[in-house]
């Protein structure tokens, strides 16, 4: 919006008479004709207004500023360019408001008067102090001429005036006139009825602390108010109220953009790697693609990894009945990091098949067919053990607030555990055969993959038998034959009451998930007997669709599980059964790399190290770990360290226990079906794969 010509309280006196072409100012001391004085700012300013008053939005501070005479520029076209979209008045404005965002009300005011364009209205500035004040009934009125059209959003932003206006009584214990505002202004807003009863209740609040601590509100003296005018955007025309911070909103969206075109980007955000001189693009020279470690110690198949979340300790499960602790010294140079066995975990009747760190990473919790076992991880000693699984243990999981942790196996439990290894609850049978599952880091949701059977087909003539509690209709999927199939299917539980959300059908064996840190995207790898078929599929767990695909790698027969990592979990990383680890972009869902090194079989496990985004860990039928990292820039790491148990520490080759030995080996159990075949499971099995 542009100065009036008749703008006389303006700040700044803006002289008409001789209209200053664009170009440097004609006096070496002077600044497009206003004498330079300062660089600096009396006061921090946001989104104040450069006409009859500029107002700090924090405390409506007036800058007390000698008057100067500003030529106003006549600039033609109305675009920025003369081949550009980009509005003049639109950026200028939000150079005003960015200017005093940062503290440069001197020039933010000079280019007000200098453009002829200011960046909010009277109305608008005398609006926001009203908020800012806690003057609730001028800035109602002040409300009806900012440009709200309809009806419905006028009274939900006076909703938001009264509700803050309600709170702050009762926050100064001034119940009978929070009352009166409840009564006769939030009432007849037609508000919610429900929402109407929990601000009723306030009324019920010991003191202004409990208050603050039932509604999430921070009280007149915190941020309040000024979330309150964030909140009245929404109503308010952006043409009008510009809002805040708009500049480097759109610079931020600018830089998630280029990061997300860059393939290889993996290093936090900060000044020194974003620049607005140029776009943003990383090569591969910093990416995790060299082996700097080989972790020998296990005398069998590693099946399952998982680091501790400080990053410092990585634990392995094996095929050999042990699991081990590795220590991972601090320090960026592989050359002379220390890495060693912390302890080496027997006592396993069985192979061990999962491994999953508590969050204070003081207890590890293991898995060999049904019995679970808590490991002490400052001392190396078995705590507990846990035998309620009737079939073999699939997925262990602690939620997040440690509080405890769940498991699911292949006898269609999931059991809710506490931390000292009591059982707390067991949901229903399930409708599937556990393979996997994973909780939200939102503690909101529950997401499992697993297998279940179909009914057989029945016979022309015969009543069709329905299939198991809670599995859903399956069509024709059955075997032509009238004998029972299986299918696989992901299922989305709500945490809070184990109540179903979704359950999806789908083909091929799943054999891993996991779950992004915003909650948002589950994924899961799908095995198939047509190696060209297989692929990793990330779903959307808001809209229950698969939204990338990631190909590419290997995977018939074996558990093969994945990972998100690097800097917002922005790649996918996967075993294969061609022995490589395979790592997408998970945007663009392109290959970036086929890393090779492990020996011969499958890469059956990535984990990517929680708080180095340059680092991760493979575990391999080749019986060893690799480690994973950037190329030290200090000096080129010419072949990884190799790190092996002590002698003293090797166990013996296990004893046969007519238990399978590895994945590929033996079926889940003893039913002739399709699909991926898993070795840490029990049963005598003569089938040959």
């Amino acid at each position: 919006m542009r100065l009036t010509e008749t703008d006389e309280d303006s700040t700044l006196s803006v002289s008409y008479d001789s209209m200053a072409e664009p170009g440097p100012s004609s006096s070496p001391l002077k600044h497009n004709g206003i004498s330079k004085t300062t660089n600096g700012f009396s006061s921090p300013y946001t989104n104040g207004n450069g006409k009859a008053r500029v107002l700090d939005s924090l405390d409506g501070h007036t800058p007390d500023r000698s008057r100067s005479s500003i030529a106003r520029v006549s600039l033609p076209g109305s675009t920025l360019y003369n081949d550009s979209y980009v509005d003049r008045e639109e950026f200028v404005r939000l150079v005003i408001q960015s200017l005093r965002d940062v503290g440069y009300i001197e020039s933010a005011a000079t280019l007000e008067a200098e453009s002829g364009y200011t960046m909010e209205s009277p109305e608008v500035s005398d609006f926001r102090q009203c908020i800012l004040d806690g003057a609730w009934a001028q800035a109602e009125a002040a409300l009806e001429h900012l440009g709200v059209a309809e009806l419905e959003d006028l009274q939900e932003a006076k909703f938001l005036i009264s509700r803050q206006k309600y709170l702050e009584l009762l926050e100064a214990d001034k119940t009978s006139a929070a009352l009166q505002v409840l009564r006769y202004e939030l009432a007849p807003l037609n508000v919610d009825p429900d929402q109407l009863h929990s601000l009723s209740g306030l009324l019920m609040c010991s003191d202004s602390a409990d208050l603050r601590h039932q509604t999430g509100w921070d009280g007149t003296s915190g941020t309040s108010r000024r979330q309150l005018l964030v909140n009245l955007q929404r109503y308010i025309p952006s043409s009008v109220m510009i809002p805040q911070r708009r500049f480097a909103t759109l610079l931020d969206q600018a830089r998630i953009y280029q990061q997300s075109r860059c393939l290889y980007h993996n290093s936090p955000t900060s000044a020194r790697t974003f620049s607005l001189y140029t776009d943003h693009l990383c090569d591969n020279s910093a990416f995790p693609k060299t082996t700097s470690v080989i972790l020998e110690g296990h005398n069998d198949e590693v099946w399952n990894l998982e680091w501790s979340h400080d990053g410092r300790y990585l634990a392995t499960g094996s095929s050999d009945k042990t699991a081990i602790i590795w220590r991972i010294g601090p320090g960026t140079d592989p050359n002379t990091r220390e890495i060693r066995s912390q302890f080496i975990l027997r006592d396993h009747q069985f192979a061990v098949g999962c491994v999953a760190w508590s969050p204070d990473d003081s207890v590890l919790l293991t898995s060999a067919e049904h019995h679970i076992k808590m490991w002490n991880t400052r001392t190396g000693v078995c705590m507990n053990m846990l035998d309620v699984h009737k079939d073999v243990v699939t997925a262990l999981v602690w939620l997040p607030d440690g509080s405890g942790f769940i498991s699911g196996g292949l006898d269609r439990k999931i059991v809710f555990w506490d931390a000292d290894g009591k059982q707390r609850d067991s949901w229903d049978r399930t409708p599937i055969r556990v393979t996997d599952l994973a909780i939200t880091p939102d503690f909101t949701r529950l997401v499992a993959v697993g297998m279940y059977d179909l009914p057989a087909t029945p016979h022309p003539g015969s009543n069709p038998t329905a299939p198991d509690s809670g599995t859903p209709a399956v069509g024709g999927s059955a075997p032509a034959n009238g004998s029972a199939g299986s299918a696989t299917r992901l299922i989305v539980y709500q945490l809070s009451n184990q109540q179903e959300q979704a359950s999806v059908q789908m083909d091929g064996e799943l054999t891993s998930v996991k779950v992004s840190d915003d909650s948002q995207y589950a994924l899961i790898n799908r095995a198939s007997k047509a190696n060209a078929n297989c692929e990793i599929q990330l779903w959307d767990l808001n809209t229950h669709k698969i939204v990338r695909k990631y190909q590419g790698h290997k995977q018939s027969q074996h558990v093969i599980r994945s990972c998100f990592g690097g800097v917002d979990g922005s790649f996918v990383a996967s075993g294969s059964e061609d022995g490589n680890v395979y790592i997408w972009h998970r945007d663009t869902a392109e290959l970036l790399e086929t890393l090779s090194g492990h020996g011969e079989g499958s890469v059956n496990s990535v984990a990517w190290n929680p708080t180095n985004e340059r680092m991760f860990a493979s575990c391999s039928d080749d019986r060893t770990i690799r480690i994973w990292e950037a190329p030290p820039q200090s000096a080129y790491l010419t072949s990884p360290a190799l790190v092996d148990v002590p002698a003293e520490y090797n166990g013996n080759e296990p004893e046969s226990s007519g238990k399978g030995k590895g994945k590929g080996r033996e079926r889940w159990d003893g039913d002739d079906m399709d699909g991926v075949h898993y070795g840490y499971v029990s049963g005598d099995v003569s089938t040959s794969l």
